[in-house]
């Protein structure tokens, strides 16, 4: 009896959710907002008649499916990050992701080796310049900003951040763990302020004359130019992509995994293959000023208008294994305080 409550009653929070069970339809857990995928879950339903339903939240997701367990109406979640995907895939929440498509359409180091998640765009950790105090900076490397003539000059978030843990685990895997240390060690004795703020808020620190380069990711500098207050900010810098000379510059990624506990699977890779293919994956990096992961496919007018860049090769499973290791020596250095 009391067996039978439990499933009525996590049937009641599914119906609640707005989940549906019917067989023609994916439930999807979603970090990434409305306005990203909506156009593109509509295209899928109308191409394929599979209803697509969508909780969307900032944070909490992966902790919520912990506690669902085998009752999550979730068959699929789409993350902002490649942080996220590490997380649902270390916290057992995800199956491998088994199609000829997806294979096809995805290039190797932009999937995890075992399957148990796929990326869908890219963006680059750029750094960004005063126009009036710097100019552009086109044989930068991430190695220099921890060289003493841009003592006082660099603005950051957190160093704990997903964007930037995934910068410093990448600097480990091309160089070890002492000379990242080291490298740390540099950075953090440039910094103009202590590291706070969004990627958007360094950009508005180098307009006000706070600091003269920036970290920050690709895409907020196509945010930044379609809002009408933040486009002064984005028109003071010039964006630059480190590291052409050698190894290229550093990419992050948005994704999918598949849950480990999905009700309508052939539904949900279906859905995972079509946002894949050229189609979707155009519409999906254009509407964020994002890269597409699959190769061929056009930029946006925007994107294409940054010029064109070489981009670290390196596999991500490869970065992914250097993550705790590159937590570790944040705190070491005490970069945030």
């Amino acid at each position: 009896m009391k067996k039978i409550i439990m499933v009525f009653a996590f049937a009641i929070a599914a119906l609640s959710s707005g989940f549906v069970t019917a067989k023609e339809v994916v439930n999807i857990y979603s970090f990434r907002q409305p306005f990203l995928i909506e156009p593109i879950l509509k295209e899928f339903t109308k191409q394929t008649g599979i209803e697509t339903k969508v909780i969307f939240a900032k944070k909490g997701l992966i902790e919520r499916m912990k506690r669902e367990g085998k009752h999550t109406p979730a068959d699929l979640v789409l993350t902002s990050n490649f942080s996220a995907l590490l997380q649902l895939e270390h916290a057992n929440l995800t199956q491998p992701i088994m199609s000829e498509t997806i294979n096809s359409n995805i290039p190797t180091q932009f999937k995890d080796p075992e399957g148990h998640w796929v990326a869908l765009t890219k963006r680059v950790r750029n750094v960004y310049s005063s126009k009036d105090r710097i100019g552009a900076l086109p044989q930068l490397t991430y190695e220099d900003l921890a060289n003493p003539k841009f003592k006082g000059k660099l603005c950051t978030r957190s160093g704990k951040h997903p964007y930037n843990l995934g910068l410093v685990a990448s600097m480990i895997a091309h160089h070890g763990e002492e000379d990242t240390k080291t490298w740390l060690e540099g950075v953090k004795a440039n910094l103009a302020r202590k590291p706070q703020g969004n990627d958007r808020a360094q950009v508005k620190a180098v307009k006000e004359g706070l600091c003269d380069i920036a970290l920050g990711n690709s895409y907020y500098f196509g945010k930044m130019m379609q809002d009408p207050k933040q486009k002064v900010w984005a028109e003071s810098v010039f964006i630059n992509f480190p590291n052409q000379a050698n190894r290229g510059s550093h990419i992050n990624v948005s994704g999918v995994v598949l849950s480990k506990y999905t009700k309508h699977k052939m539904n949900a890779l279906k859905l995972i293959e079509f946002m894949s293919d050229e189609s979707a994956q155009k519409m999906y990096a254009s509407l964020n000023m994002e890269y597409p992961v699959k190769s061929g496919v056009a930029l946006s007018e925007m994107v294409a208008s940054w010029g064109k860049f070489s981009e670290d090769t390196i596999p991500l499973s490869k970065i992914s294994d250097n993550r705790t290791l590159a937590l570790k020596l944040i705190d070491e250095v005490k970069f945030d305080l």
